[in-house]
């Protein structure tokens, strides 16, 4: 039985704490949080509003980082160095740049696992969509669409300042709500020749990160990307995400996926699992990635989401944004 701690008690440790309650590998037996008043709010487990003290005094054999995205990076470092692995919530660190200092970090540390919390690769409909797109039985990839449509009231930020300043969040609707779907993107279509992009701030919440971001990608193996996402809806709707293939589209839309063949025809295929309540657009797929890493810890295998692979997304937010500056195409790097 894993000994498990959670650092950080805000809205994204509501779907980890359960998570690891309801594991039969693990064990939470720490949280810890700097606001004394939630000291009792999760029962049965020691408290603590120190990271370094709780890593002194615990036994830990994971810790998952729940917290802001500017203590990301020295949260992970301070977990990493006592030997303890490490499940962060995304995103993986401010920037592509602080991205890399974590990338070190794992190199400077075989022997400690660190996985980034991307949990929608694990979803029904994605798996599925993966599989017939590696099995080539519609042909190549010729296009590859992302749209994400969600809304966050300006109290969204007001109760927690950090989200809207760049310093400490690192950016906004691109880093934060559709981080995922950038992953999802670069996962199907390959390594990336060129990224178009332009953001912008909709509405007038007088903050600095952004609320919407469009971009046209460009892949190597000649596939065209369009990625859109936006804060500024009526609602937080279901993404949108689909393939254009020689032979047919697969799209997966409401959680479904479905397939349409070359004469027009579709047929539904799977749907994803979905958490109750109001945060359905989240997925339920992130226990499903909590427990596959502590099978990876138990039995000292590397099948979980590496920094390495995070640090693609964290590329192509920055490039997004360097292209919304200088206003042409940014050519990306060879990934590590």
């Amino acid at each position: 039985m894993l000994k498990v701690a959670v650092v950080g008690l805000g809205d994204i440790s509501k779907i980890h704490i359960p998570a690891i309650q309801n594991s039969s590998k693990a064990e939470l037996v720490a949280v810890c949080d700097i606001n004394e008043e939630l000291r009792n709010t999760v029962e049965n487990v020691n408290f603590y509003t120190d990271l370094d003290e709780m890593l002194n005094k615990e036994e830990l054999d994971c810790v998952h980082i729940c917290l802001p995205h500017y203590v990301h990076y020295s949260a992970t470092k301070a977990v990493v160095e006592k030997g303890v692995n490490v499940f962060l919530e995304k995103p993986l660190a401010r920037s592509a740049e602080e991205g890399m200092f974590v990338v070190e970090l794992a190199e400077q540390h075989p022997d400690v696992k660190i996985c980034v919390s991307l949990q929608n690769r694990l979803n029904e409909t994605f798996i599925k969509l993966k599989e017939i797109v590696d099995s080539g039985e519609l042909g190549q990839v010729t296009g590859i669409k992302g749209l994400v449509t969600w809304f966050r009231p300006k109290s969204y930020y007001d109760v927690k300042p950090w989200r809207g300043k760049m310093k400490l969040a690192g950016g906004g609707v691109m880093i934060n709500q559709s981080i995922h779907t950038l992953d999802l993107m670069q996962l199907i279509g390959g390594e990336i020749e060129t990224i178009r992009g332009s953001i912008d701030q909709l509405l007038d919440y007088g903050y600095e990160v952004e609320d919407t971001a469009v971009a046209n990608i460009k892949f190597k193996n000649g596939a065209t990307g369009l990625f859109f996402a936006t804060t500024t809806y009526a609602t937080n709707s279901s993404v949108e995400f689909q393939v254009i293939l020689e032979k047919g589209k697969l799209t997966i839309k409401d959680s479904v996926l479905s397939v349409t063949d070359s004469e027009g025809v579709k047929r539904r295929l799977i749907e994803d699992s979905k958490l109750p309540g109001s945060k359905f657009y989240y997925g339920a797929s992130h226990d499903t990635l909590i427990n596959q890493f502590y099978n990876a810890i138990i039995n000292n295998t590397e099948d979980y989401i590496h920094v390495q692979d995070a640090q693609k997304s964290m590329e192509m937010i920055s490039a997004i944004r360097r292209s919304s500056e200088v206003k042409i195409p940014i050519k990306m790097e060879v990934y590590k």
